[in-house]
């Protein structure tokens, strides 16, 4: 379970496991629509930092990081994030795992946002 440890008022110090990573997996699995992007941007992007030295903040892409902490870091000035290398490579592989079915719900959302948009466009003419 993800360990907060306040340091002071502007700095945290943030520990990870492997069974963060595990329900970081499971919440992205069971609301795969609401963080479809994200899964995305985690698995194309992950590789870029060596998966070790990933920013969750680099890509946008920390909303199931701030879920499993339940708070959100970047109230603080600093933070430092301890977590073993199995972290991360499990991160990825729960991501690879739902990445192509992502992909495809951002589709269909971009797909039924256009379709909408158009309706709108026609209704007005």
């Amino acid at each position: 379970m993800a360990h907060v440890e306040i340091i002071n008022d502007t700095t945290l110090r943030l520990t990870l496991g492997l069974d963060d990573a595990i329900s970081m997996i499971q919440i992205a699995q069971r609301e795969q629509a609401a963080y479809a992007q994200e899964i995305i941007t985690l698995y194309e992007k992950m590789p870029v930092f060596e998966f070790t030295h990933f920013c969750f903040y680099a890509y946008d892409s920390a909303r199931l990081f701030e879920r499993v902490l339940e708070m959100d870091p970047k109230t603080y000035l600093s933070f430092s994030l301890d977590a073993p290398d199995t972290f991360f490579y499990a991160l990825y592989g729960g991501m690879g795992a739902l990445y192509e079915s992502s992909i495809k719900l951002v589709q269909q959302e971009s797909a039924a946002a256009t379709v909408s948009t158009e309706t709108d466009v026609n209704a007005n003419v």
